[in-house]
């Protein structure tokens, strides 16, 4: 904590906002957003591919039951399993569109970027 009595004192608090952006003060280059971009497209191209197997596989296998609550808690758990899946396939497809639109963005900027003399 710091020290309200002591003008001098230097020490901050644990956490802070500014923390987390200060130790990566490195800027984003169009190389990084574009490498980053399609490693996020390779996570989401993979995702999509175990959601349709997924699907498929529940498909295949439809719950054998009498008991009417048995049913209901299979199927409740089969949507969540589908659903987490392919919220993640979603999140790292738009990652990877953020990604190359900062990528497309930056390189706009260094070409109207005024050489000085």
């Amino acid at each position: 904590m710091t020290d309200l009595t002591n003008p001098n004192s230097t020490s901050k608090p644990l956490s802070s906002a500014g923390d987390a952006t200060s130790a990566s003060s490195t800027p984003p280059t169009i190389l990084r957003c574009v490498m980053g971009s399609l490693i996020a497209a390779g996570f989401a191209a993979a995702l999509y591919a175990l959601t349709l197997s997924i699907v498929q596989t529940f498909a295949n296998s439809p719950i054998h039951s009498d008991n009417v609550t048995a049913i209901n808690i299979g199927a409740a758990v089969r949507t969540l399993v589908m659903g987490i899946v392919a919220l993640g396939a979603g999140v790292f497809a738009f990652a990877s569109l953020g990604l190359m639109l900062l990528a497309v963005q930056l390189l706009i900027q260094k070409l109207l970027k005024k050489p000085t003399a």
